[in-house]
């Protein structure tokens, strides 16, 4: 059984992206080499804000799917969760897990 991730990124235009991970670093780089999901590559750099640990695959979908449906100031809420693995002091580039 690996580990999930579901993340939320902060694009260059102000906009958010949800998506789902096994790989939070390698996924963020995607992302901001223009290799990611559609939404990202035209909004470049991304700066991820948020990322959540799930036991599965499925755990992590079903959350994805959750936040995509909640409004801007919930999702920005989440950016001060004590269940937020990302550290919110670090410059963007090092954000990833605390790095």
């Amino acid at each position: 059984m690996s580990t999930w991730f579901t993340y939320i990124l902060e694009c260059r235009d102000g906009s958010y992206y949800v998506g789902i991970t096994n790989d939070l670093r390698a996924r963020v780089a995607e992302h901001n080499a223009g290799d990611g999901a559609a939404w990202t590559r035209m909004r470049r750099p991304v700066r991820l804000r948020f990322a959540q640990l799930y036991p599965d695959k499925s755990s992590a979908r079903k959350r994805e799917i959750e936040i995509k449906h909640w409004r801007r100031e919930k999702k920005e809420m989440r950016f001060l969760s004590s269940l937020n693995i990302v550290s919110g002091s670090a410059p963007p580039t090092e954000t990833i897990l605390g790095q």
